[in-house]
């Protein structure tokens, strides 16, 4: 009987140990997944893309760039901006804080800072210098910007040792992805020059690989001919190429195709002129890769992060409007250059060791001139008669001049100092400028500071006001436009708005880790910085606001 016993005891153990040897196994196995991150995060922006740009041009894409992201990855198809303004510098602020204006503190491109009492650039910074050139267009750096981005993030959870870089024509837009610790962030010098520069925030001087990239000028290359990449003729998603509603380039009677850029350089910036064509994609597209190679990112098991951002697309845009020819042709040979971009990532990194996103830092409204022609409502706000009529109707209600100090972003700022001397209420001023100007032609609503302070809204366009307000750097009152009203020339486009045409952009999840499907619940950008921190397992961005999308990655 004892040796039963035994028997029984002996084998009970031998089972136990190995349960629980399988079990420390199982557990191990999640563990090492949980932590198994990509070698390389790619965050793409494209600057001022609609969503409808990737079903527009769904038939005409080729299989390698959008659509491999669509047909192998996530995509959100609902995905909106969840505050105002809707311009490039809050948007790649956004992106990446996972925070709007309100918490970072990039409330536009430029605004009118109440301290110093002068209009102020989001990335401008004299106290540092230029490098690459001797223009004061590398003064450049993402201070004002008071929040972390998932970048800064990644460093200090790396211990500095995971690399981030930020690439674009614009300045804003490779400075403020990077955020504050980014081992780089490079732009494009046009005029006389065009080459990549940087700023004594980030480097005393540029690498040698972009000294050669420079040396080689490869961007010489692209002075030439732009035509539509297929015939003409099939590009059936856009309006005529002939109409009044395109500005076009100096030198050239028509907003036609073809361009001869060699010919007309000279009476269009020089380099700038690439920027407003399909080709200042391409130019950004070769720098990228030749800092994936350089700078050897993704090539060890620390995470590193690129960020590149395609402004081309809001040059083409702003001159020659979402409905033209050449924003289409500017679309198709993007999608290319992406193409290129995944290729070289294959390559060098490794299909299943990098993960990307894609998104846009803004939309943008048809030409209103074009939206009258086919009887839509839309217009064009006179921002210059609107600030007389509001300076003669301060000096009528208060009998004194200059309590206005600036109007910008579609705030009014008041001389605070003043109203202290005359003894004007501060809330009364405020209100009586929004029961004046409600009654304005193409103003739709109006608030003053004092509301978006006290008022807490949970719905509709106000929600979109509040989460743009910073009490410290934004103005008195803030005025909405009516829809599809803009402040800007009768040819081309714009944006910055709350509406759907600027607030609905493309979000694209694809690589290492991602899962397949797409879904038409409401995502707003402010969820991609806490969607990537969870992903990679790291801190979220210190002002983020937004939720972790669990759906879209494995």
């Amino acid at each position: 009987m004892k040796q039963l016993i035994y028997l029984f005891l002996l084998v009970f153990t031998i089972n136990s140990s190995h349960a629980q040897k399988s079990t420390t196994t199982n557990q191990s196995t999640k563990v090492t997944k949980l932590n198994e991150s990509p070698k390389l995060l790619v965050g793409i922006v494209v600057d001022q893309m609609r969503y409808d740009y990737l079903t527009r041009f769904y038939n005409k894409y080729g299989e390698g760039g959008f659509k491999r992201m669509m047909n192998e990855g996530f995509n959100c198809k609902n995905n909106h901006f969840n505050y105002v303004p809707t311009y490039t510098g809050p948007g790649h602020a956004a992106i990446f804080t996972g925070s709007t204006p309100k918490y970072n503190g990039i409330i536009g491109n430029d605004w009118y800072d109440k301290e110093l009492k002068q209009n102020v650039y989001c990335v401008q910074d004299d106290s540092v210098q230029s490098v690459g050139t001797s223009e004061s267009s590398g003064q450049r750096s993402p201070y004002r910007m008071k929040t972390t981005t998932f970048l800064d993030e990644n460093r200090l959870f790396t211990q500095l040792k995971g690399k981030s870089i930020g690439i674009a024509l614009k300045d804003r837009s490779a400075i403020l992805p990077a955020g504050h610790t980014a081992n780089g962030a490079y732009w494009f010098q046009g005029g006389s020059e065009g080459n990549w520069i940087s700023s004594s925030f980030y480097m005393n001087e540029l690498p040698e690989w972009v000294k050669n990239f420079n040396k080689e000028h490869s961007v010489d290359s692209y002075f030439k001919t732009w035509n539509t990449l297929y015939e003409i003729n099939s590009y059936t998603e856009s309006g005529s190429d002939l109409n009044n509603f395109e500005a076009g380039f100096n030198g050239k009677e028509n907003a036609t195709f073809p361009y001869d850029l060699e010919a007309l350089k000279e009476k269009n910036g020089g380099y700038d002129i690439l920027k407003t064509t399909a080709y200042g994609n391409s130019i950004t597209t070769d720098f990228a890769i030749e800092a994936i190679q350089a700078e050897q990112l993704g090539y060890d098991d620390i995470t590193d992060i690129l960020t590149v951002s395609f402004s081309s697309t809001d040059y083409v845009g702003h001159n020659f409007g979402v409905n033209s020819k050449e924003i289409e042709d500017t679309y198709l040979r993007l999608d290319l250059d992406i193409e290129r971009l995944f290729k070289a990532l294959d390559h060098k990194i490794g299909a299943n060791n990098y993960t990307v996103f894609l998104t846009a830092d803004h939309a943008a409204v048809d030409v209103p001139a074009y939206l009258q022609s086919v009887k839509i409502p839309a217009g064009y706000f006179d921002s210059r008669n609107f600030g007389l009529k509001i300076n003669s109707f301060m000096k009528s209600a208060f009998k004194a001049s200059d309590l206005i100090e600036s109007i910008s972003n579609n705030q009014i700022f008041l001389n605070r100092k003043k109203l202290n001397e005359l003894n004007l209420d501060l809330d009364v001023v405020q209100e009586a400028i929004v029961n004046e100007i409600i009654d304005y032609t193409f103003i739709d609503k109006a608030y003053t500071a004092n509301t978006m302070n006290t008022t807490s809204f949970t719905t509709g366009i106000e929600v979109l006001i509040q989460n743009g307000f910073n009490q410290k750097r934004s103005g008195d009152v803030i005025f909405i436009l009516d829809p599809a009203v803009i402040s800007y020339g009768r040819t081309g486009s714009t944006h910055g708005s709350a509406f759907e045409y600027d607030t609905h952009v493309p979000l694209l999840f694809f690589g290492k880790g991602i899962n397949h499907g797409e879904t038409n619940n409401r995502t707003n950008i402010t969820d991609i910085a806490p969607t990537i921190s969870a992903f990679l397992g790291i801190s979220f961005p210190n002002g983020s606001i937004g939720n972790p999308l669990e759906f879209v990655y494995k």
